[in-house]
């Protein structure tokens, strides 16, 4: 049976969470369905909207620049070719067609699903109790990281209320979520809403324990 160890906010042991059998496994996913589905992410992060103007698109005068003949310098047709300020860009960027790469909703579930037993038999997982806060302190979220030991790219993981949902829960987990706000390396997601580049890239899982419950769907795939 694979467990989670539950601090609270002072960094002491108050628990653990026990996950069902064979919910955590990294077996149904190879090295290359990882790889494809980080770079799909980081591909479909680009914007391609790059856009550059040439000759035609600029508008200035057709007069030359100076007369052709009796200079001594290179004659030159007009003022919007590449070598002057303002010019035309060679061969520049255009926006180009749709670039995204599509991500199969199945392979999308098992690759999250898979990062995030890595990282829970890695023991990189906890759970956390926020029970009692009523304000929120930096210098609690601080003390919290550095007492378990978390000093860079910490991830909390959150439950997803709803906009009128507003409960005790939701309140305390606000407020730490706002503790951890001037902390570098720290970020707070919905942990429905995390993607496997957001759990490969970090090193340590903050997960509330209002979160267990979709802790717990992404493990069986259904997110």
């Amino acid at each position: 049976m694979t467990s989670l160890k539950k601090y609270d906010l002072s960094g002491e042991v108050i628990g653990e969470v026990v996950l069902e059998e064979g919910l955590v496994s990294t077996e149904a996913v190879s090295a290359q369905m990882t790889k494809d589905y980080i770079l799909a992410i980081r591909r479909n992060k680009r914007q391609w909207s790059a856009n550059t103007k040439g000759r035609s698109e600029i508008q200035a005068t057709g007069k030359k620049p100076f007369a052709q003949k009796g200079t001594g310098n290179a004659r030159q047709g007009c003022i919007v070719v590449s070598q002057y300020r303002g010019g035309a860009v060679v061969f520049g960027p255009k926006p180009k067609f749709n670039q995204r790469v599509r991500i199969n909703k199945k392979e999308r579930r098992k690759v999250i699903a898979s990062l995030l037993s890595e990282k829970i038999l890695a023991s990189s997982v906890c759970v956390l109790s926020v029970s009692g806060m009523d304000l929120p302190k930096t210098r609690t979220a601080a003390h919290l990281l550095k007492t378990l030991g978390m000093d860079s790219r910490v991830l909390l993981l959150g439950k997803h209320y709803a906009k009128e949902e507003d409960s005790a829960s939701r309140v305390q987990c606000r407020l730490f979520a706002q503790s951890m706000r001037n902390i570098p390396s720290t970020e707070f997601l919905p942990a429905l809403s995390v993607s496997g580049y957001d759990l490969m890239k970090s090193n340590k899982i903050i997960v509330m324990d209002d979160a267990i419950d979709d802790l717990m769907a992404i493990l069986r795939r259904v997110v």
